[in-house]
């Protein structure tokens, strides 16, 4: 890594997970304090998810959200962890983030992602055809770039607002196939380690290695989500992440349930094949006091030379929950 540790940006990534006996409202709600409190302690981003279908997580109109986080701050870049672009005409993107921009010039990221974002049915909903359009991921996302570009380099069909609109593009993924995609075409790309961390360091690596420099990047550019769960002392962070274990363990188990308070143990919560699931998709989680999390970082940071680092942070309490970026920012700056 070129750069110092303590200089490595930090970003947000928020799925406005609804927690329980909380309407739809007072998630939005938090979700804006969240923005507004990161943004003061300086982090660089603040990306908001697409999910479709799932009561627990409330991001399905992500666009909506980005211009309403947008407009209650003021710097902090605030973007798409990411759009779906299988469930979107790359048309109406194009129109929806030219609109943002013009409103809010340079602060917005428009991140993309091929996977649905749902269920195979809610997809079919979504799109409103039976062909697999995450096939066509690639092609659709050279069309998004073409309608951002100037009115005389493209054909007849045009995005206003959109045309000439200055939308840093971003690849994510969680396989080595977004990593190629991303080299391929010279774009930013961003890897969802916090959920899917099995092939992290062969599709970094895979990125770097295959790079081709393009008008919109000269070098690689990675950043990786990770879970980060921090407080004050080891034993109430592990307390804390026990609402994270019991989002993820709805995830192996196909439930849909709000965000559980902690509680003071998993035992009798889960059977040991779901425990190891669980602890395989959360692997890169960064969990303990100010101290642990530096230690953490610097083992991270050091193996992998990630250019930014994205942290979710899922702890049922709100007040808790901005300790815990307070902390890692802390951290960040003490490494």
């Amino acid at each position: 890594m070129n750069r110092k540790l303590q200089s490595i940006p930090v970003s947000v990534l928020d799925l406005v997970a609804v927690k329980e006996d909380q309407t739809n409202k007072e998630a939005f709600k938090d979700m804006v304090s969240l923005a507004q409190f990161t943004e003061k302690l300086g982090y660089n981003r603040y990306w908001l998810t697409e999910h479709h279908n799932a009561p627990n997580v409330i991001s399905s109109a992500t666009s909506i959200l980005i211009g309403h986080v947008l407009e209650k701050t003021e710097t902090i870049k605030v973007g798409s962890g990411g759009i779906m672009l299988p469930n979107h005409a790359p048309l109406v993107v194009a129109e929806q983030f030219g609109t943002l921009e013009s409103l809010y010039p340079n602060r917005l990221d428009l991140g993309l992602g091929r996977a649905p974002g749902t269920d195979m049915q809610t997809a079919h909903a979504l799109r409103r055809t039976t062909q697999e359009t995450s096939f066509s991921f690639p092609q659709d996302v050279v069309e998004l770039q073409n309608y951002f570009k100037s009115i005389d380099s493209q054909s007849t069909v045009h995005a206003f607002p959109g045309v000439g609109a200055n939308v840093p593009i971003y690849i994510l993924g969680s396989s080595t196939s977004s990593a190629e995609l991303a080299a391929r075409l010279g774009l930013p790309y961003a890897f969802a380690a916090h959920f899917a961390p099995q092939q992290m360091e062969m599709a970094i690596e895979i990125y770097r290695n295959k790079f081709v420099p393009s008008e919109y990047l000269t070098e690689p550019y990675v950043i990786v989500c990770v879970n980060v769960i921090a407080a004050d002392t080891n034993e109430e962070a592990k307390k804390l992440s026990t609402t994270s274990d019991r989002f993820y363990l709805n995830v192996v188990t196909g439930k849909k349930e709000l965000l559980q308070p902690p509680v003071d143990s998993m035992e009798g919560l889960w059977n040991p094949l779901e425990e190891n699931a669980v602890r395989r998709m959360s692997a890169y989680t960064f969990k303990g006091d100010r101290n642990k999390i530096i230690e953490q970082l610097k083992s991270f940071l050091g193996a992998f030379h990630v250019d930014e680092l994205m942290a979710v942070t899922y702890v049922y309490d709100q007040e808790a929950r901005r300790r815990s970026y307070e902390i890692l920012r802390e951290a960040i700056e003490q490494l």
